[in-house]
């Protein structure tokens, strides 16, 4: 399978994913041609670039349903039948802010895994469970 990671590596990697009626859902492409052409739409919306990552599915959706998300696997030749649907193959028009996801370290912190808000422990927790299937 492949994904839409942002920052591969880095202490700021991410995962695409998008919110759908109330759920955060991780696309999971069959093709890497899909996982491509999806990454360059969100460059054409002015979105951070992502990378396309083969990774194992079942790894990928144990992450998934450990964190709470939701695993959509989107096929070779998928055709959509719903509005929702079609953002499996063409992100929305508006995409939500990124600027949580980089957050610069504060300068006054020790060092130590202190959790900020609580958006903040569960990106990380989200961030090291991802590193773990790389």
């Amino acid at each position: 399978m492949h994904v839409l990671l942002f920052d591969p590596g880095s202490d700021q990697e991410g995962i695409h994913s998008l919110e759908l009626g109330g759920r955060t859902v991780v696309l999971l492409f069959e093709n890497p041609d899909d996982a491509e052409r999806y990454a360059g739409l969100l460059e054409a919306q002015d979105f951070p670039v992502p990378c396309v990552e083969a990774l194992n599915r079942q790894d990928l959706e144990d992450f998934c349903a450990e964190a709470g998300y939701e695993a959509r696997f989107v096929p070779t030749g998928f055709m959509p039948e719903s509005e929702e649907e079609r953002l499996l193959l063409a992100p929305p028009e508006r995409n939500m802010e990124v600027t949580g996801w980089k957050e610069e370290p504060d300068p006054a912190d020790d060092g130590a895994d202190a959790a900020g808000p609580s958006g903040d422990t569960e990106l990380e927790a989200f961030r090291r469970r991802l590193e773990g299937l790389l």
